[in-house]
């Protein structure tokens, strides 16, 4: 049976570091935008669905949503998990590939490969991703690539509140159920720091596009970039990354 692979993006106004953050403007256009932008160029992936939440300070990422012609799904804003199921059955997704909405540098290229790696260890495998069980990329570049039947397995059998706000950790924590790979980069740049969650990383990340004048870069552009400017790391080099 035909792969109906789709990114799910989680999107919501309510982000409790930078409030609002999706929609913060990036060199002319709101965040969510600029991820979803660099998400169509990946070539694996046949549809993308925002997934928000049903409050109304939500509102607005649906009439985004429309404006953009882009599919959406609204559910729960505290049971992650959950909406994110939800949105794999209303779309018939298999497999789902998660992105957050906080990642206007993520790389098309890496979520290809992820997607590819995937495919080609099919059936033995449930989860492949780049974060986990070793990072290597930038913190985000991140994305998971799993099966339906696993996250329909978590969605029945994790009753982690917690561990539900974050879609996949019933997953990472539980190695006997789930079978995962990952891909790995030559050189470990997992300190580097190009998601989204405060004033300082979004200065980061406007400073990029400033320099690019476009999204038409890769992450090599990127590396390459920080190379030649080291002290743009300094924006946000303090910034602690928000754990489970």
């Amino acid at each position: 049976m035909k792969k109906n692979i789709i990114a799910i993006v989680q999107a919501r106004m309510g982000s409790t570091r930078l409030p609002g953050k999706v929609m913060l403007d990036i060199a002319g256009k709101p965040m969510l935008v600029r991820d979803i932008e660099r998400i169509q160029r990946a070539k694996k992936i046949d549809d993308i669905v925002v997934a928000t939440t049903t409050k109304s300070e939500d509102d607005i990422i649906e009439l985004m949503c429309h404006e953009n012609e882009w599919n959406f799904y609204r559910g729960s804003e505290t049971d992650l998990l959950d909406r994110y199921y939800q949105t794999a059955i209303t779309f018939e997704a298999d497999p789902v590939v998660r992105i957050t909405s906080d990642c206007p540098l993520i790389e098309p290229a890496i979520i290809d490969q992820l997607i590819e790696k995937f495919l080609s260890l099919q059936p033995e495998i449930d989860y492949v991703s780049n974060i986990f069980p070793i990072r290597t990329y930038p913190i985000g570049l991140d994305a998971e690539v799993m099966s339906f039947s696993a996250l329909k397995r978590c969605w029945k059998e994790d009753l982690n509140p917690l561990f539900r706000e974050h879609v996949t950790e019933y997953i990472l924590h539980n190695p006997n159920l789930f079978k995962f790979k990952e891909i790995t980069n030559n050189n470990d740049l997992s300190l580097m720091r190009w998601t989204v969650d405060t004033k300082e990383d979004l200065e980061f990340v406007r400073r990029i596009y400033s320099h690019f004048k476009t999204d038409c870069f890769s992450w090599y552009d990127i590396l390459a970039l920080l190379r030649e400017y080291p002290e743009l790391q300094d924006i946000n080099r303090n910034i602690k990354q928000k754990t489970v």
